[in-house]
């Protein structure tokens, strides 16, 4: 199948000549002093010193001078969500909006024709939280429909005319009001994707774009029938298959969130959908969100008396998913935030391990999506089944600590979320992603959380946490090339390019601060992320061909 935008070449381009990057900082386990580094075709060849790469250096490589830069195994996102992505970058911006007139006055400015559309507005930052009405949403379009997205992406503002034409009145989650959550904001949602695959492909193409230049090589693509449909997942699966003379993107790694109860229902499922996909799991919905208060609770929200959220599958349902994607060899996995959430979802594990083995439950490789909520006994048994939880960082930086929304919607039990050292230590398998875009596509901001977690118990290191947001994610995605993820001799020479400040070796734990910085422990050395700016990405390379690259890199 080509890729979607692909055009007949009709004859192969020559292979590009060797790359040698020199004059700067590798980070590689093969030599912690390393400054160049060799790229020849899709694989790195050689690291080493600058003074061995002179004697390496001949006509016929192209030379880079890194001039300082940092040369870092490249990025991957272990959660994303290319269409909407897109659709946000490319829609009204909405996270600056401070009440409802700003709102009203963001849609009354909508230029173009179609719907109105637009993301992250947030509420719980506003003096008054009150929302716009439709009838008042309708009025400043000027009759065009509007779905503006919550930041979290699990509710929406709608106008009256998208109430029609999306059949919202009698779904779960209407009340009659501007603001749709559960099964109206999906249906509200999909009516807004009604759309030709040219702009598909024009959002998908804008956020790999975006993705390329912030220094990621893959990302993985959650798709669901609720989030934009099968053709959605197919599409963005086919910017994998390229040929010589197309542009490159990162590597989707795409997943299906799709409930099956059997075996065959699983691998019938897999087949249909072709394009690669590597499991049934990501945005199954168990639960919903903290913020939109559908996340499943044991106890009801600080903020709304005894709500407790949602819970969307039963323990039984969850249970014979994973049975059935763990007989099929298949990773299985749910998207699942509160403590209820998880508790169903632990419950399914015992379930499916008692209907298949727990053997078979541990060798599917199943991934968690968020788990912002775990205790003690969650962390061991998630560790037990080995299950990969599929973490967001940025979730911690933009809503946890005092004040913030976690603490405002639940409390003290806020300040247990996110427990990533808790993971770590019980060896949890992690990776990292931003859930784009309900955060931004922006590492190193994504690493940084990890240092500065909110709550001191639960901080990692930026070692640890630049290995979950890179080599974790290609073992979470059961990638079958054991050296993705790193820059040593045979590895895939993927990677990205940093202009930085500084580099240094930051930690949790003060007093093993001395001693990583000192070079006899022979440590890699990682920006420093206490400068107040994110290193700036000057070229990203996957396998060999260069994604992205700023004018300063060869200037």
């Amino acid at each position: 199948m080509p890729r979607p935008d692909a055009t007949p070449v009709p004859n192969a381009a020559p292979r590009p000549a060797p790359v040698l990057y020199r004059n700067g900082s590798v980070y590689t386990a093969a030599n912690p002093f390393a400054t160049a580094m060799l790229v020849d075709g899709d694989t790195v060849a050689w690291v080493g010193s600058e003074q061995a790469a002179s004697s390496i250096a001949d006509s016929s490589m192209e030379i880079i001078d890194l001039r300082g830069a940092l040369v870092a195994p490249g990025f991957v996102d272990s959660h994303i969500h290319l269409t909407e992505t897109g659709i946000a970058l490319d829609s009204l911006q909405l996270g600056t909006a401070t009440s409802a007139r700003a709102l009203l006055d963001a849609v009354a400015s909508a230029g173009g024709e179609g719907p109105v559309l637009g993301h992250g507005w947030d509420e719980s930052t506003w003096a008054d939280p009150a929302l716009p009405s439709a009838e008042e949403l309708e009025r400043a379009s000027g009759g065009r429909p509007v779905y503006l997205s919550r930041v979290d992406v699990h509710s929406a503002l709608v106008s009256t005319s998208l109430v029609q034409s999306a059949e919202l009145r009698g779904r779960d989650g209407y009340d009659g009001g501007a603001r749709v959550m559960r099964a109206a904001h999906d249906a509200a949602r999909l009516a807004t994707r009604q759309m030709p695959q040219d702009a598909l492909k024009r959002h998908q193409t804008r956020a790999l774009a975006e993705a390329a230049a912030n220094g990621y090589v893959a990302v993985a693509e959650m798709g669901a029938p609720h989030i934009g449909g099968a053709d959605d997942v197919r599409l963005a699966a086919r910017w994998n298959e390229v040929g010589p003379g197309v542009q490159r993107f990162p590597e989707v790694l795409p997943y299906w969130g799709e409930l099956v109860s059997s075996e065959v229902e699983a691998r019938s499922l897999v087949e249909q959908l072709g394009a690669g996909i590597r499991g049934l799991a990501g945005d199954l919905n168990i639960d919903g969100s903290i913020g939109s208060r559908t996340a499943a609770l044991r106890a009801g929200y600080s903020d709304a008396g005894q709500e407790c959220g949602s819970l969307y599958l039963s323990a039984d349902q969850a249970a014979a998913h994973l049975a059935a994607c763990s007989l099929a060899g298949i990773q299985g996995g749910f998207h699942v935030i509160g403590d209820a959430g998880l508790d169903a979802a632990l419950e399914a594990l015992d379930l499916a391990a008692k209907e298949v083995g727990e053997q078979r439950v541990r060798a599917a490789g199943h991934r968690f999506e968020h788990v912002e909520m775990a205790d003690a006994a969650a962390v061991a048994k998630l560790a037990h089944y080995s299950v990969t939880v599929s973490a967001q960082p940025s979730f911690d930086s933009a809503w946890g600590g005092a004040g913030a929304l976690y603490e405002r919607r639940l409390g003290e039990r806020s300040r247990s979320m996110n427990p990533f050292a808790a993971f770590y230590s019980a060896g949890v398998p992690v990776c990292f992603g931003s859930d784009s875009p309900v955060t931004p596509l922006r590492p190193w901001s994504s690493v940084r959380a990890c240092v500065e977690h909110h709550n001191p118990e639960q901080r990692i290191s930026a070692r640890a946490a630049f290995l979950g947001h890179t080599r974790a994610g290609w073992r979470a995605a059961r990638h079958t090339n054991p050296m993705a993820g790193q820059l040593v001799p045979g590895a895939p020479a993927s990677f990205a390019v940093w202009e930085v400040e500084e580099l240094m070796v930051q930690v949790a734990d003060g007093r093993v601060q001395s001693w990583s910085t000192d070079p006899r422990a022979r440590t890699p050395l990682l920006p420093a992320l206490d400068t107040g700016s994110d290193p700036v990405c000057l070229q990203t390379v996957k396998d060999g061909a260069e994604l992205f690259a700023s004018p300063a890199l060869r200037s």
